[in-house]
């Protein structure tokens, strides 16, 4: 019997899913921000015994970490100084002279200064030449004595290269790399020329610091799992999700650190594109809620939306990643009164210590989870898989005393006005995903995850019309699964400035061969053969004179003749008209960067059957008085246990369905069916679609 084991740290929880051939047990174990690990350590304590099994037969361990993201947000990362070509030290800090506020007179920085402070940058005498010719030799002297400098002045323990063309010609980062590591050895170091070779020196600037800021708490993070999971007696390769949503060995992704920095919600992602495939489902918004955030992203045609320029804390981030777009809205966040006694939500969070007021562990400010007991939609007693016992005197006390009495208001309309607002800045949220960027969100379904996500998700249905809501069946940790459907994905690039009209005889087909031999060295070093790996070409393009490129899928060749390059043409001419309303047909249109994906699905053990209950009256448990936004009734809505209700069964809301890891509220006027696999399928009653 061989246990594959998935854990994702969130915020407040951190969860945990075990699939043992034909069985799937899962837990949630409450997140511990002083040690994450200490919180993984427990879960897999847990999980063991959920499975009765033997940590010396688990053979897949893969981790969904918020290591990096919280060394940005808590600006803990390494001491960082940055090389760059003479003439362009100040590059950080000047940017793109973008302004989020025209008219905003004390605007804070706009660029990631902190990553490294002026004295923490030097110029160092080189310069590459546009086509990758040496202008000007490295200055080694240039280097070393710049490097002692940054170590003896100011205890720098990471360092980003960046020297202008690197992308074309590396040999003088590589050279500078070499040099570092021969005088002081200890200390870390990005290269450009690897983390991100593409032009536009800022953004590439930027994610090699980023890389170099956490290096090295990913290099400790990643010793300290390793040394825990050798403790625990298990022997397999940690592997740990990356910002595409693809895995990696731990090894191979210490490489390349920056790749890691949004991999719990990527793990999501991949999590509910995997349930869309089981219940053929191709299009879908998925909101992940959970204690202190909330992610938005969108899967379309069965693939999740990918973005080569995604951001950081405003901060721009040049790398394949997940497009997902996270508010400080979740179960944690803290309501408020601003000085004009106007009803506030977040960003602000409890978060997991010391949680909201009904977690009974100090918290006294009101958050939307004690807003969620107040209005009747948890059960104190069953609460994140035993994880608390929630305090409901503690929910009304605090709502009482910091919102309904200032402003007049009873306890529950204190707390539907706290869902109302968290409601509104979600969906607004969803509008940003959706119809700002030509999307109907009336064509997808809305599919709920995290602890929270299920108990609003009717509502923000509701608000946008959308006809269909999907409750997988382990929404709190469904981020967990998502590790285990994964791929194990590795993807390289480089830039490829050339015209269409202008390319020379295999000429394209070996930049594409160069990649693919780098994504088979990957490959090779996690153990897996390259016959069985897919792979995936893409190039960024775009019509001559733009500033901006468009991804594009390119078909596979030995070589590339005028007719495949003819149809890439016209495929890219389709794909402007797609993302921008129109195309120049006449107009010449050339690549700009060439990619390479490479992924390998691994083998899943055999998915449960799905067996549910005997009847909808033996799910029944109880009834609960339950309140609703926008409804002035108060109902006695019957609570129905999850794990008893069978399969095809139909009911109409209001209704509350209990189970381990989160709670599903059927609003009024809603129904709710379970389907094969036993998710939840909650007609929402906005329009009908054809399925």
């Amino acid at each position: 019997m061989t246990v594959q084991i998935a854990i994702d740290i969130g915020g407040t929880f951190t969860d945990v899913i075990a699939r043992e051939d034909g069985a799937v047990y899962s837990t949630k174990v409450p997140t511990t921000p002083e040690n994450l690990i200490q919180g993984v350590q427990r879960g897999i304590d847990e999980i063991i015994v959920e499975t009765k099994g033997d940590r010396g037969k688990v053979e897949r361990f893969v981790h969904g970490t918020t290591a990096g993201t919280n060394a940005v947000i808590e600006r803990n990362g390494g001491t960082v100084g940055i090389l760059m070509t003479k003439g362009f030290r100040d590059t950080l800090a000047i940017g793109r002279q973008k302004r989020e506020d025209m008219y905003d007179l004390f605007l804070d920085e706009q660029t990631p200064t902190f990553l490294a402070p002026r004295e923490r940058r030097l110029e160092i005498d080189e310069r590459i030449g546009p086509d990758g010719e040496v202008l000007s030799e490295l200055d080694e002297e240039d280097v070393i004595e710049g490097i002692h400098y940054l170590v003896e002045e100011h205890d720098v323990d990471s360092v980003a290269v960046c020297y202008l063309f690197s992308f074309t010609n590396s040999d003088h980062e590589e050279r500078t790399a070499e040099l570092i590591k021969e005088v002081f050895p200890d200390v870390d170091v990005s290269l450009s020329s690897t983390i991100n070779p593409r032009f536009r020196e800022y953004e590439r600037l930027v994610v090699t610091a980023f890389d170099a800021y956490l290096r090295p708490v990913i290099e400790s993070y990643v010793t300290r799992m390793n040394e825990m999971l050798d403790a625990e007696g298990i022997r397999c390769e940690l592997q740990i999700m990356q910002s595409r949503g693809g895995i990696a060995g731990a090894e191979l992704m210490q490489e390349k650190p920056v790749g890691s920095v949004l991999s719990g919600p990527a793990a999501a992602v991949a999590g509910a594109n995997d349930v869309g495939r089981q219940i053929d489902r191709e299009d879908m918004i998925t909101i992940d809620i959970g204690g202190t955030s909330s992610d938005v992203s969108l899967i379309e045609d069965g693939k999740p939306q990918i973005t080569s320029e995604g951001n950081i804390q405003d901060y721009p981030l040049r790398m394949q990643m997940v497009d997902i777009s996270t508010i400080g809205s979740g179960g944690g966040s803290v309501a408020w009164l601003d000085d004009a006694d106007s009803l506030r939500v977040g960003p602000e969070s409890a978060g997991a210590d010391p949680g909201p007021a009904c977690y009974g562990q100090g918290g006294t400010e009101p958050t939307v989870t004690d807003g969620s007991l107040v209005l009747g939609y948890l059960n104190p007693n069953n609460f994140a898989d035993g994880a608390f016992e929630l305090d409901p005197d503690a929910a009304r006390e605090s709502i009482a005393e910091m919102v309904a009495e200032p402003l007049g208001y009873d306890l529950v309309r204190a707390a539907k006005g706290i869902h109302q607002i968290m409601n509104t800045k979600m969906a607004q949220q969803l509008r940003l995903t959706t119809v700002q960027r030509g999307f109907d969100p009336r064509n997808f379904s809305l599919f709920a995850m995290g602890g929270a996500g299920p108990i609003h998700a009717g509502k923000l249905a509701e608000e946008l019309a959308i006809p269909e809501v999907i409750i997988p069946r382990s929404p709190g940790v469904l981020s967990a699964a998502g590790l285990l459907s994964a791929d194990v994905e590795h993807d390289h690039e480089l830039t490829f400035l050339r015209s269409l009209g202008n390319l020379k005889p295999g000429e394209l087909a070996t930049r594409y061969a160069r990649l693919t031999e780098r994504g088979k060295e990957a490959m090779a070093r996690e153990g897996i053969d390259f016959d069985a790996v897919e792979t995936t070409y893409q190039a960024d393009m775009r019509y001559e004179g733009q500033s901006f490129e468009i991804e594009h899928e390119v078909p596979i060749a030995k070589e590339y003749n005028e007719a495949i390059i003819n149809e890439i043409r016209e495929q890219f001419h389709d794909r402007h008209e797609e993302v921008y309303g129109h195309k120049n047909v006449d107009d010449p249109v050339e690549f700009v960067n060439l990619r390479v994906i490479n992924s390998f699905s691994p083998e899943q053990l055999d998915t449960p059957s799905s067996v549910g209950g005997n009847s909808l009256a033996d799910a029944r448990k109880t009834t609960r008085e339950a309140h609703f936004v926008g409804d002035d009734r108060t109902y006695e809505a019957p609570v129905y246990d999850r794990e008893q209700l069978p399969v095809g069964e139909s009911f109409e809301g209001p209704a509350i369905v209990e189970q381990s890891d989160t709670t599903t509220v059927i609003y009024p006027g809603h129904s709710c069916r379970t389907d094969k696999a036993l998710n939840l399928i909650i007609d929402t009653g906005a329009t009908e679609i054809d399925r």
